[in-house]
Parts: C-alpha cells; structure tokens; sequence
C-alpha cells in the first residue's frame, strides 16, 4: 500500500507540473479540485499494471547511417502504473517507468496517459488512441533535470493486455533530433 501512495504522489506531482497553464485561469480551484480527484481515482481505483519495454525505432531519414550505428534501439526497461476503464469505456492511467534511452542511459518518466478506446468488431481485441503528459528526465536533455512533455499515444490488444506505441515527433529541419518510435507492453493485473 505504501508504494501506491508513494507512485501517487509522484505521479501526482508529475500531472500538475504538465498542466500548470490550465491551472492558472480563475477558475484554478474548482480545475485543481478536479484534478486531485480524478488522479486519487485512478490511483485507488484503477487496476495494477505493469510497462515492459524493448524497442525505439529512429526514423531512417532523420539520423545517418553512421548515427543509426550508435544509436541504442533496443529501450529494455519497465515499470509500474494504475490503469482504469473510465464511465466512458476509456483508459485512464498514471505510471512510472525507466528505460535505457537511445545512448544507453537511463531515462525515466512518469505521468499520466488518456486513451479512447475502440472495440474491434466481436474479437475481444480493441485499439486506442490518445496522448500522455508525462515529466521525463534523461542525461543528454537539461543535465537529467525532469522536464515536461506531450506525446501521441496508440495501442492494440485486450483490455488487460495491450501494444502500445508512443512518437517523438522531429524537432527541427535539421537531421538527427527526434523522429522516435517507442514501444511497449502494458499488461495490467485485473
């Protein structure tokens, strides 16, 4: 129980620091209110999870061959989160994870992710689409200072066990900044 309240907390804090501008209208408490609310929800009532990763694709137009080369591809790493099937059949989750990034330090991130969720057809399969807000800290992005960040999200497979894919997209013009493919498993524990 501890190390929910600990992921929690953290995943909390990490949320707020990604919203802050939504917060800073009039109406900052009754957003804030709901916000607190809705990530104690998830955090008491989503289900268990755990993120296996092992896979960065770097898009082969944006790096060199000779940068490709160096490049790790293979993100091994995990994690913990909480996943819960909202009113509105859709996954919310809070999560935490360390992977090995693309030069093989460590990178780490938590936050939380939103997913519209489509049955597909009566296999019991369905697919999602969304985004997660997440604070990530990795050594060659402001000395390891955690950071804020935005990214797409999609996924197939069952609602306990799913293939998700989340894009950075390119950063600039220039060659050799972005252009990522991230995935991973989610496979949560119902």
């Amino acid at each position: 129980m501890q190390h929910r309240k600990f992921l929690s907390a953290a995943l909390f804090g990490a949320t707020v620091l990604c919203t802050v501008p939504a917060l800073a209208d009039e109406a900052g408490d009754s957003r804030w209110e709901a916000l607190k609310s809705r990530m104690s929800n998830i955090a008491d009532n989503g289900t268990d999870a755990v993120y296996l990763s092992g896979w960065a694709h770097h898009g082969r137009d944006t790096y060199s061959r000779e940068k490709l080369d160096q490049l790790n591809e293979k993100s091994w790493g995990g994690g913990y989160g909480r996943t819960l099937r909202n009113a509105s059949g859709n996954d919310e989750s809070l999560y935490a994870m360390a992977i090995s990034d693309s030069h093989k330090k460590p990178q780490l991130m938590a936050g939380y992710a939103y997913e519209w969720v489509y049955p597909i057809a009566d296999t019991g399969l369905e697919a999602g689409l969304g985004y997660t807000a997440m604070l990530m800290s990795r050594q060659d992005y402001f000395n390891g200072i955690p950071f804020p960040i935005a990214l797409p999200l999609a996924s197939v497979g069952t609602q306990s066990t799913k293939l998700m894919a989340s894009y950075v997209p390119r950063l600039s013009k220039n060659k050799g900044n972005g252009d990522v493919l991230f995935m991973f498993l989610r496979v949560e524990f119902h």
